[in-house]
């Protein structure tokens, strides 16, 4: 190569390294200053320092041992060479590595030391966990050693291994080669084919690479507790495992020990060459095969598997017990629970469990949310809401929540610069609750709380006058849609550019603006700061923006879920993140998990597919496809809406693994669990991933006994979506209720499950928090009874012939698509309760689903079925069924309706009423798209009027009716409305 071309290609390559190193500084110094702005900067340096500490101290010691294993082969080349033309060939070689030899080791030593560096950095979690373990306090079954070996030191030894492996074997290939190209070893000439030198070398790099295989065989021996060996299809050593394989692999640790000493001893004391250190490798490798394969496999065929329910039932009933400990089912209460397929009580209608079923379903209301409260639109409240409780005016109850944020998806195209996207779109506004068992005469929310302001928020009697929820603060500038960074703060204290709200709510001018006062972001007043941010960026309005200011302060990594992540890398966070007020502040709260991978025994289950249902990535996040086999929510974690504060709360006392990690950072990252404000407390709910895993393992492990577990005859199964079976399985549901056993309202996450292969209910499983700690529990029916499951009880209510005469006319002749909202599952004192919302839309626009009816059945859905305008009317149906003992048995009404009309024929009154429906719906479509408030509230006034002369004219016996007012209708005061 010319001197001009060395010198083209070092400057590129110095390029290369600058640009390089320059986007590594600026995002570690752009890391470093977020972890400065959340006070959590232990987390950085923590991670940073062990990192570059794995990465040089592995890199180096790989790089000696590599490149002093090739220096000592050229060390120990012979001085004088036979003549061949084999050397003849390798002295052209020899000439070019010989005048610079010791750089040729050096740099491949460093680009191996170098990339061995690489894999360990990426350990460092390895390494922490190694470091700062403490013991669960628990011995394993087979070796009595304590837990935490396995969780803790395990995996860093085997990577351990790994590397000692990798170092020998490359340290073999590199030092035959060198030995080769200087004549230490030989193809061709007469005389031995290598020197007793490289001999020596050769076989003492091969004597320890049998040594590391000894050690291996040792940690085999703790593996085989992690592994799937038990039959059916369990973690941990079974029966051929303890009794043949256990044994065997410590036999062939010994003998890797003997053959080790045999090949030093043999290849250069004894006989000085390499056919009796041959033969030991050769039966090393019989051994293994013989010891540690035929005769495990022998013992399976001919002694366990003829009595493979007795070997295996030891194991089987370990695998159970640590199964149940690593994912906190140990202390799951079982009840059995006797569903007497009774008649619906009297008093149904008075029982406050069944009047706390929500019938507000969190997916199809969004929709509603984000129309009616929501006067901009670039407003969203995501494709789902969220369930909490609030106690208002001394009544706990649970409320459908939403934050109102701006969604940049859909800022219009004029609104889509970097001025509008950056600097004045930069926050949300408000909570919206509604109640969670209560709608509004239109069959919209009845919302309580979130208000905008102004006086034209209640012309729909929709809402309350005013917040029932009190925020101080209602600015989002963190939230589940905040994925772009944003620049806030002015240093004319005078001038505002932000968008906060509209001035009144149904107003289409006359905007609030605002300036931020918070904390949050990352102050980039002075060039340097604004000038890496413009690099990292690649946007220079950050050098020439006037929006850029002394008292600006960038705010990046702004999702909750995100930003928990980055302060917590160790946490699994929960896809499910919901916002509370808590003294009087937006708060989104996220529950953290921390997992490990090798505890002995438990079954390892893949996150990813246990939390799956039909409503995953529809406003909740998929967890990534780790494998574990140990799982704790020891994280509540709380992001301010406002200044993004970011704090971790212990929540699990005991976990061993948090106690790690904690001490790893400082000992001070986790806040200890006494300090969590009582108000941010009364918010906590039994997080929705970890019970579907919980769910899902216990679908299984509720079995405890290992002849049972064996046969698989009491196993269950999550039923699917009952509306839609091929979407996925049913999700779980946040009820405030009591069920049967238990001494006081909760607010609880439930699911049925059925069992295997079959749809009928074969238990409620349930999860909620008592006194701060979690609880479990499972109402078990017995087998001998067949009460419906979920998909059955869906299919049965629906095919009821009055339902679905009614389901036809609610359809319109296909102007309008009947949604299905959550089927609930209420177990009460004798039977079943259950309620399912139905919602209706029109097929034509983008209208939100409105509520218009309540699908009830109690127990054997077949019998008692009842459809009415709202929970409360449907509940007293229910008992009216059950006092007068006529069940709706066979589909069919027990009484006929009484008409007039000829069979087959519409009654005139009933095809006016239904006429006016049509027309109030194009009337308020066209009210929504011209984004006229005024005239929409008209519009649904006009539709509950409608709505109600077609129910009354629809009724089996019904006279023309006259229009009835908004409060005979459905008042927004009851308890639940249509």
């Amino acid at each position: 190569m010319s001197r001009r071309g060395r010198v083209t290609v070092g400057v590129l390559v110095g390029v290369f390294v600058l640009f390089t190193l320059l986007g590594w500084g600026i995002d570690a110094y752009t890391d470093y200053l977020w972890f400065s702005e959340v006070e959590k900067t232990s987390v950085f340096s923590g991670v940073l320092l062990t990192r570059l500490v794995l990465f040089v101290a592995v890199g180096v010691v790989m790089t000696l041992i590599v490149a002093g294993n090739l220096y000592l082969a050229y060390r120990l080349r012979p001085l004088l060479r036979p003549h061949s033309a084999e050397q003849a060939t390798l002295e052209r070689y020899r000439m070019i590595l010989a005048p610079r030899l010791g750089t040729w080791i050096a740099v491949t030593g460093l680009v191996i030391g170098f990339f061995a560096g690489l894999s360990a950095q990426s350990r460092w979690s390895d390494w922490m966990l190694f470091r700062n373990g403490e013991p669960f306090g628990v011995p394993d079954p087979q070796f009595n050693v304590d837990i935490s070996f396995y969780v803790f030191e395990y995996p860093w030894l085997r990577y351990l291994l790994g590397l000692g492996f990798t170092a020998v074997v490359l340290s073999v290939l590199g030092a035959l080669a060198v030995h080769y190209i200087f004549g230490g070893v030989r193809l061709q000439g007469v005389g031995d084919r290598m020197t007793g030198a490289a001999r020596a070398h050769l076989t003492t790099l091969v004597a320890v690479f049998v040594l590391l295989k000894a050690v291996a065989y040792v940690l085999d021996r703790r593996a085989l507790l992690l592994e799937k060996h038990v039959s059916p299809d369990l973690y941990g050593a079974g029966y051929t495992d303890v009794n043949a394989l256990l044994p065997a692999k410590e036999i062939l640790a010994y003998i890797s020990v003997v053959v080790a000493i045999a090949i030093i001893v043999f290849s250069n004391a004894v006989m000085r060459n390499l056919v009796w250190p041959g033969v030991s490798l050769a039966l090393l490798a019989i051994s293994a095969v013989a010891i540690g394969g035929i005769y495990p496999l022998a013992v399976q065929n001919f002694q366990v598997k003829p009595s493979l329910s007795d070997k295996e039932s030891p194991y089987i009933l370990r695998s159970i017990e640590a199964t149940r400990a690593a994912f906190g089912l140990e202390n799951t209460d079982v009840t059995q629970y006797a569903a007497r397929s009774a008649r619906p009580p009297e008093t149904l209608a008075a029982d406050t469990s069944a009047q706390n079923v929500r019938l507000v379903d969190p997916q199809l209301v969004s929709q509603a949310f984000t129309q009616s409260q929501q006067p901009r639109g670039f407003y969203d409240f995501g494709e789902k809401l969220d369930v909490d409780r609030y106690t208002i005016d001394g009544k706990a109850q649970d409320y459908v929540v939403g934050a109102r944020e701006i969604n940049d998806d859909k800022l219009t195209a004029q609104q889509r610069n970097w001025i509008n996207r950056h600097t004045v779109y930069t926050h949300g506004y408000g909570l919206v609750a509604a109640p969670a068992n209560r709608v509004c005469g239109t069959g919209l929310p009845y919302f309580v709380s979130g208000f905008l302001g102004g006086s034209g928020q209640n012309q729909t009697d929709c809402a309350e006058a005013s917040d029932l929820i009190k925020t101080e603060q209602p600015r989002i500038y963190y939230g589940e849609q905040s994925t772009e960074y944003v620049i806030v703060g002015q240093e004319d204290k005078n001038k505002n550019v932000e968008f906060d709200r509209p001035q009144e709510q149904n107003a289409s001018s006359g905007d609030v603006l605002y300036t931020y006062e918070g904390k949050g972001g990352v102050e980039i007043g002075s060039f340097f700061r604004r000038m890496v941010f413009a690099i990292k960026n690649t946007e220079s309005n950050f050098l020439l923006s006037d929006a850029v200011n002394a008292d600006s302060r960038l705010m990046y990594i702004r999702e909750p879920r995100e930003r928990v992540a980055k302060v917590a890398p160790f946490l699994t966070i929960d896809g499910d993140p919901y916002p509370a007020v808590v003294n009087g502040r937006i708060t989104w709260i996220l529950d953290g998990y921390t997992t490990a991978k090798t505890y002995p025994y438990a079954q390892k289950i893949n996150l990813a597919t246990e939390t799956r249902d039909e409503l995953t990535g529809t406003g909740s996040f998929a967890l990534a496809k780790d494998d574990v086999n140990y799982m704790r929510n020891s994280v509540k974690a709380t992001v301010d809406a406002y200044d993004g504060t970011v704090t971790l709360y212990e929540f699990d006392e005991q976990d061993p693994v948090l106690k790690a990690w904690n001490k790893a950072f400082g000992g001070d990252l986790i806040v200890p669990k006494s300090q969590i404000p009582a108000a941010l407390a009364e918010h906590f709910r039994y997080p929705a991933d970890l019970f579907k895993v919980q769910r899902n393992l216990l679908t299984k492990f509720h079995v405890t006994d290992a002849r049972t577990f064996f046969s698989g005859d009491d196993f269950w199964q999550v039923p699917n979506a009952p509306d839609s079976p091929s979407s996925g399985k049913q999700p779980p549901f946040y009820l405030n209720v009591k069920l049967p056993e238990q001494q006081e309202t909760r607010f609880q996450l439930t699911s049925g499950v059925t069992p295997a292969n079959r749809e009928n209910m074969a238990a409620l499983i349930s999860g909620s928090y008592v006194d701060g700690q979690p609880k479990l529990e499972v109402l078990e029916l017995p087998d001998n009874t067949v009460v419906p499951g979920p998909v059955q009880v869906h299919q049965r209510m629906v095919n009821n012939s009055s339902v679905s005469q009614q389901l036809t006319l609610l359809n319109r002749g296909g102007q309008a698509t009947v949604l299905y909202g959550n089927l609930i599952s209420l177990p009460l004192a004798d039977d079943i309760l259950y309620v399912e919302p139905i919602y209706v839309r029109d097929s034509q626009g983008n209208t939100a689903p409105l509520l218009q009816k309540v699908l009830i059945s109690y127990g054997d859905a077949g019998n008692y079925v009842v459809l009415e305008d709202n929970l409360t009317e449907g509940l007293e149906a229910l008992a009216a069924l059950g006092k007068a003992g006529a069940p709706t048995t066979g589909g069919t009404p027990t009484t006929p309706p009484t008409t007039n009309q000829p069979p087959g024929q519409i009654s005139p009154e009933l095809a006016q009423a239904a006429a006016d429906v049509d027309k109030a719906i194009e009337d308020l479509r066209a009210a929504k798209q011209s984004g006229d408030f005024v005239k929409e509230g008209e519009a649904l006034k006009a539709l509950d009027e409608a709505m109600a002369r077609f129910q009354a004219a629809n009724k089996p016996g019904a006279a023309p009716s006259v229009s009835p007012s908004p409060s005979t209708a459905a008042s927004p005061s009851g308890t639940a409305g249509g």
